[in-house]
């Protein structure tokens, strides 16, 4: 006679908790209810984790790799029991996690996942057992507030622009910004310094780089995917542009996964220059998204060196008042536009069709003030003008 329990499933203690870290206690019932007398021989349960890489290649050919993170296992009497119908029995189990260090963020990504699960088997006499998982999240912390997370990250770059195997000047990009680790809800503060002496209209522009690596026998895939992004006002030759604090948002984001040999989720942002008829001129800081949000606490030197490096590194204002003939940063023609060429960068993170003519619009104070007077005792034929 077959033995079919009614009712056999996973309940944890907490089904509304999100997450769990290393040291918790993952905790709940097997529930069993037969319609008929039902005998037993073993209920098994088991946490298990891993992660698993698939790729696929011709032919319908796919090669899979796993990494085994958790195993422990709860079983009870190896005896056979009877379970009597109309009766709901509950048979609690609880597994304290690895201490940090052992195990791995849960994630799901498109070539691969690691996933940790509650399974449960439910042996028979002279039949097949049964089976029943429920999976839980586990988020391993990372905080970004650590002293090598909070070191500030500086980089230069330049490129030389040719037109048809002719020289066509230059353009760089330096930049930096205060620390590297980062997390949702945060704003990331760019410090930045555009040249171009080429003989075309450059765009800076800013953005978020989230790259995803899966291994499967020694070879590497890697997908990279733009997250949030900022531009800024074109650059015609002959000038430069400045990005003072210019910032960029955080977004909700999984953060950088460690620890896995077979995946990977790393974050650069990503600072660039688009240069029409030739390749970008990219330049990456890296970036480490944590769960830990910054403190302030024990970096505000770190934190106040750096703006000052930046300042020296990156402006070169006068220190003396500006001349008649200095004019305004704003340099944007105001009133209709007329495009000169088009940016074929891609319109998912831009605002306007085309890039546009800046032209100086010069603003000159007025004249200092004055009166004429003659001095006491001057002949009315002479002519003498005092400034005051």
């Amino acid at each position: 006679k077959v033995c079919l329990p009614r009712l056999f499933r996973l309940v944890l203690s907490d089904p509304l908790r999100p997450s769990y870290s290393s040291g918790d206690k993952v905790s709940g019932l097997v529930q069993l209810e037969a319609a008929a007398p039902c005998r037993l021989t073993r209920l098994r349960v088991t946490a298990a984790g891993c992660a698993r890489v698939e790729r696929r290649g011709g032919s319908k050919r796919s090669r899979v790799q796993e990494v085994e993170y958790l195993n422990l296992l709860r079983g009870d009497s190896e005896n056979c029991f009877l379970l009597p119908p109309g009766k709901t029995f509950s048979f609690q189990f609880g597994f304290e996690l690895p201490p940090p260090g052992h195990l791995v963020s849960s994630y799901r990504g498109k070539f691969g996942s690691v996933r940790y699960y509650i399974h449960a088997e439910l042996q028979r006499p002279n039949q097949d057992p049964l089976h029943c998982e429920q999976e839980f999240e586990v988020q391993e912390q990372l905080d970004v507030n650590q002293t090598h997370l909070l070191a500030p990250a500086a980089a230069s770059k330049q490129k030389k622009v040719t037109c048809m195997f002719i020289p066509d000047g230059q353009v760089s990009i330096s930049a930096q910004i205060d620390r590297r680790g980062y997390c949702e809800g945060e704003d990331i503060q760019i410090n930045a310094r555009f040249e171009n002496t080429c003989s075309r209209i450059v765009v800076p522009k800013a953005a978020i780089i989230c790259k995803h690596s899966y291994s499967v026998n020694s070879s590497t895939k890697e997908l990279r995917q733009k997250l949030s992004a900022v531009r800024g006002n074109p650059i015609i030759s002959g000038m430069c542009d400045m990005w003072q604090g210019r910032s960029i948002r955080v977004p909700k984001l999984q953060p950088t996964l460690r620890g896995c040999d077979i995946i990977k989720v790393d974050y650069t942002l990503m600072i660039y220059l688009h240069v029409p008829g030739s390749e970008k001129l990219v330049l990456e800081l890296p970036l480490v998204i944590g769960t830990i949000p910054f403190s302030g606490v024990g970096s505000r030197t770190s934190s106040m060196s750096s703006q000052v490096g930046s300042t020296c590194s990156l402006t070169s204002f006068p220190s003396s008042p500006p001349s008649y003939s200095s004019f305004q940063r704003d340099l944007r023609v105001e009133g209709p536009h007329t495009p000169l060429l088009h940016d074929y960068d891609g319109a998912e993170d831009d605002q306007e069709t085309g890039l546009f003519m800046r032209v100086p619009e010069v603003c000159y104070p007025p004249p200092p003030s004055y009166t004429v007077s003659l001095p006491p005792h001057t002949p009315k034929s002479t002519n003498m003008v005092v400034l005051k």
